[in-house]
């Protein structure tokens, strides 16, 4: 029977497809199946996935090009992976087809690998695990192959991927002595030179080696095919020669750079040119030329995509030749491209915040700045230095703004009925012209809406839609036309709000907005009559004096703060008298007058206008002979800062009463100098130990009030944010007066009081010696004696160190007769729980009433 040709020909290779698949032979047949069978099938895929997770990688990349670059794009992950998980699974992929290849390919045959392919494999695996950021899974991989697989053809790149994963594991020193010894060992060549060298300069940086990187990256960059390596290489190479303050080389480095053109990411183009306008001689060089070829850069279309870099680059060259405002525009520029480089925004920011606090200006400084650490790294040292300068403006933005909003109603106050019509007239022009525009643009995002246009990319030939309105179309939100117009009226009424709660509160807005805030809020509220009817607004101008006197006060106040703040804090000595000059022809306050008036003698001291100097000090001496400034100024040498007769010494003194539980004492010096010494930066500090004195002295309720007008009086100063913690944090804790149930299962802690009713100092001092006899003498019990005031009136002596209650409430037992015949005052005991809650509420009667223990 004849068996047909080609049904031979498929039970013949049936039979040599079945006999190759055997792992166990090692035969020529059996190694070349495998071996084709691994590397077009296995590792095929498994490098397609390899390649797609890095371009992933090397794409979610950012460069930060204000820093040396690093030799790989990687972006290293704080995030902890739970074994089986990957964080990218592309790499998860590529290590299961290495993993497959292994074990489905591999021959071993008397310990040896027949199969030429796994090699491969095994620097799959571990290229796999290195992107995956997996580097001692990485490391085991690698070490695999230079122990298993010493005669393969690729061992040098096992053993630089090797050395790349030691880097990552910082473990640079042993990197370096790898490499160098793979580099004299071996005569690499190409892209293995390449990445050999490349990362043998990536351990030198890491080991501030800068000299030695420098000449490394140059072998990398002549050796590799990649030109995205070669312009990476030399852009590193030119920001090395920057850090070693060698411009020329750094110059040459990014020329060489540039002649890459096309042929590397423009990145690297964009970069190089911003770097080599960095490197301009300012001095020397031709300022006019730089500036057109900085304009050829911005005009190029091929560069719209850097125009970020370009224009604040731009504006840095206009800064360098004090051309301001052209600065200003071009930082503002920069700006308003939405650039990605978080760094640069902050930098953006930074300079038009120091432009401004420069001109003093600190009130749009402060907003700068605020704008400036969004674009920063929580708590990282240049957030912590824009952070200080920003805190620094914190009382002179808050100051300024009450000055500004209170002169401007005072002003309509002091205008004539018809100026004041004359006056509104014009604002109400401006009103009807901004309400037309307004609704424009309000008729105009309704149409947008009702078409059912949808704003979007209109990539290519895309057809826009229209038609019946879609849900993303209709809805508020999803229409950015209706969601910026939206905004806009919101800053208009409120100003800038913080995401925060009670965002209402005006005190939660920002500086900037309180002047508009309060004419905003009045246009809400009016009628569509009263809206353009100046009569409405006349009638809002404060007219009772009591209301206009408070709004002069609190204008001078905010004077004479910023005079010292911009005397003390900035050295702005020409605003600081302008400030002070403004108070004093502003009728100010009589507390006020005398120390604006010393400061003035100072101010014209350091500018050096000694005519107006000594008509000052002859001011203040004649007319306030008794005062501490008179004296200062007629005797410097014996009245210095910390005479008996200056704040501080006076607070010390006033501390060291409270600390005596002179508590009527310190409240009544307390009023005594905030008065004196008004307006000065011991006020606070006075007003929270008279606050705490009341409190210890009065109770819980007298305290709250008092620290709550710290909070609101002085929000500013650290005494008030103190206030304002206590109000919020600490109060709220102590309101409760319940008294803690007594028993021996909650309570351990007792004390023994004697109450003495209005008693003179020596009274309680003969009292206390003569207890404190009598308690060495009770045995079993280590006891001790206190003082307390309890209220103006009542005064405690305490034993403490009990601790059952039985024993407390008959301490008079454990007294010998002979001192029982010393100790006939009543008593009462009390666990030191409540002991607390009577004295933070002052409700003694109430806990006795209860029918507590009392002898």
């Amino acid at each position: 029977m004849k068996i047909p040709f080609k049904a031979a020909l498929v039970i013949a290779c049936s039979i040599i497809l079945l006999v190759s698949c055997s792992r166990k032979k090692d035969k020529f047949i059996n190694r070349n199946f495998h071996a084709v069978t691994a590397e077009f099938n296995a590792l095929y895929n498994g490098y397609n996935a390899l390649e797609a997770g890095r371009s992933s990688l090397i794409d979610g990349y950012f460069d930060n090009y204000w820093d040396v670059l690093p030799i790989e794009r990687m972006q290293i992950s704080e995030e902890v992976m739970l074994p089986g998980q990957s964080k990218n699974e592309n790499f998860n992929t590529a290590e299961e087809k290495a993993v497959k290849a292994i074990q489905k390919h591999s021959i071993t045959i008397d310990g040896k690998e027949k199969n030429p392919q796994i090699d491969e494999a095994y620097l799959l695996l571990g290229k796999s695990r290195y992107f995956d950021q997996r580097f001692i899974p990485a490391l085991e991989a690698f070490n695999y192959i230079l122990y298993k697989y010493p005669a393969s053809d690729k061992i040098n790149q096992a053993k630089i991927w090797r050395e790349k994963t030691n880097i990552r594991l910082d473990n640079d020193e042993l990197a370096i002595k790898n490499l160098k010894r793979l580099l004299k060992q071996e005569k690499l060549e190409d892209q293995d030179l390449a990445d050999a060298t490349s990362m043998l300069a990536q351990a030198y940086l890491n080991t501030k080696s800068v000299d030695s990187a420098i000449t490394q990256l140059e072998i990398a960059s002549n050796a590799t095919k990649s030109d995205d390596e070669r312009g990476r290489y030399r852009f590193i190479q030119g920001q090395l020669y920057n850090e070693l303050g060698k411009k020329d080389s750094a110059i040459y480095a990014f020329d060489r750079v540039i002649e890459l053109n096309r042929r590397t990411p423009r990145i690297y183009m964009i970069g190089a040119e911003i770097e080599k306008i960095k490197n301009f001689d300012y001095e020397n060089g031709d300022k006019y030329e730089l500036l057109e070829h900085i304009t050829e850069l911005e005009e190029n279309r091929e560069n719209r995509p850097f125009l970020d870099k370009i224009y604040h680059q731009k504006a840095s060259y206009f800064l360098h030749y004090q051309s301001d405002s052209l600065a200003t525009a071009y930082f503002n520029k920069s700006l308003r491209t939405n650039s990605p480089d978080k760094v640069l925004r902050a930098k953006n920011y930074e300079i038009l915040g120091d432009m401004n606090f420069d001109k003093s200006v600190y009130e749009t400084a402060g907003n700068y700045y605020d704008s400036t650490m969004t674009s920063l790294v929580l708590n990282s040292k240049p957030y912590r230095i824009i952070k200080r300068k920003r805190d620094n403006l914190e009382d002179v933005i808050y100051y300024e703004s009450i000055a500004k909003v209170n002169d401007s109603i005072l002003n309509l106050v002091n205008l004539s009925e018809d100026e004041r019509v004359a006056y509104f007239e014009t604002f109400i022009e401006k009103l009807k012209i901004k309400a037309k525009e307004e609704k424009e643009k309000a008729e105009a995002a309704e149409r947008n809406s009702n078409s059912g246009l949808v704003v979007a990319n209109n990539i290519g030939n895309q057809p826009v839609r229209t038609g019946t309105p879609t849900q993303a179309a209709m809805f508020y939100f999803y229409n950015p036309t209706t969601v910026a117009y939206g905004k806009n009226e919101f800053t208009k009424i409120w100003g800038n709000r913080a995401l925060d709660d009670n965002w209402r509160w005006s005190n939660k807005g920002t500086s900037g907005a309180v002047g508009n805030a309060s004419t905003n809020n009045l246009i809400v509220s009016a009628s569509e009559d009263e809206l353009f009817d100046p009569q409405f607004y006349i009638s809002k101008i404060p007219s009772e004096a009591k209301e206009i006197d408070s709004l002069s006060k609190d204008r001078n106040y905010a004077y004479y703060q910023l005079g010292l703040i911009y005397k003390e804090k900035f050295k702005e000595y020409e605003l600081a008298k302008s400030k002070l000059q403004n108070l004093l022809n502003s009728n100010p306050e009589e507390r006020l007058i005398l120390p604006s008036k010393y400061n003035l003698y100072k101010i014209y001291e350091v500018l050096g206008e000694n005519s107006e100097a000594s008509i000052a000090k002859a001011d203040i001496v004649s007319n306030y002979p008794e005062s501490r400034y008179a004296t200062i100024l007629t005797n410097p040498d014996s009245a210095s800062d910390k005479d008996k007769n200056s704040p501080e010494s006076l607070y010390e003194t006033l501390y060291e009463q409270y600390e005596n539980q002179e508590y009527a004492e310190v409240i009544s010096k307390s009023e005594a100098y905030i008065n004196t010494f008004d307006g000065e930066p011991i006020v606070p500090k006075l007003e929270l130990l008279k606050a705490t004195a009341t409190g210890r002295l009065y109770g819980l309720e007298a305290y709250g009030k008092a620290i709550n007008y710290i909070a609101i009086t002085y929000a500013n100063t650290p005494e008030g944010k103190q206030a304002q913690d206590i109000e919020t944090n600490v109060l709220p804790k102590l309101a409760s007066s319940d008294f803690i149930q007594e028993s021996d299962n909650t309570a351990n802690n007792y004390k023994v009081i004697f109450k003495f009713e209005n008693p003179k100092p020596e009274q309680i001092a003969s009292f206390q010696k003569t207890l404190d006899e009598v308690l060495k003498n009770i045995r079993y019990y280590t006891l001790k004696s206190s003082v307390d005031v309890y209220n103006p009136n009542t005064t405690f002596v305490i034993v403490h160190g009990l601790k059952n209650e039985q024993v407390a409430k008959t301490f008079d037992q454990l007294l010998v007769k002979e001192d029982k015949k010393k100790i006939k005052e009543p008593y009462f005991a009390i666990t030191s729980a409540n002991y607390q809650i009577i004295q933070i509420h002052k409700n003694l009667d109430a806990y006795l009433s209860t029918g507590n223990n009392s002898k």
